[in-house]
């Protein structure tokens, strides 16, 4: 038992030592986020800077995730629903991925993503955190409204009918 116990304490060092490293040697993609969300350009899963000002005028869920997260794994099948029966109305998903873009390629096909997922890097964790994601925690989305402002922000997994009733306001 206490064997067990060590393997998992030491099992738990080790990844969180990743992290730290991940974060401070990750991805330069966002050493300098800017200030203003819908500023931030970021490239895709094929290497082309996608701006979020081209959505401007959209309500926008921004979803910050990874592949190895499994409560994102379980949240985005309903972002794939709810883009396909409000896209026409103006909504608009788009996925900011802590990882690498072939996992997130694969994924997407995988889940038929129906949005688009940018590659964030983790410098996306410290995004997600002037955004209001203190302990920089995945998922997190951020709801932004047509005129650009953030209507909500959510730290976790969001549920349809919550995602429901905010979209149905601002829509």
């Amino acid at each position: 038992m206490q064997k067990t116990f060590a393997r998992w304490g030491i099992l738990a060092a080790v990844a969180l030592a990743a992290l730290a490293a991940g974060l401070y040697f990750g991805s330069d993609t966002l050493r300098d986020p800017p200030t203003g969300l819908l500023e931030l350009a970021l490239p895709d899963v094929d290497g082309q800077q996608q701006r979020l000002d081209q959505w401007k005028g959209k309500v926008l869920v921004v979803n910050f995730w990874a592949t190895w997260c499994e409560p994102c794994r379980k949240e985005m099948p309903e972002f794939v629903k709810a883009q396909e029966a409000f896209g026409s109305k103006g909504l608009q998903f788009v996925g900011i991925a802590i990882d690498q873009p072939d996992k997130v390629r694969q994924f997407a096909q995988e889940l038929n993503l129906n949005y688009p997922s940018l590659i964030g890097g983790y410098g996306a964790l410290e995004l997600s955190k002037t955004l209001g994601n203190k302990i920089m925690a995945l998922p997190f989305t951020v709801i932004v409204d047509r005129e650009g402002g953030v209507a909500h922000a959510q730290m976790g997994p969001l549920k349809p009918d919550k995602l429901g009733t905010i979209v149905a306001k601002l829509l």
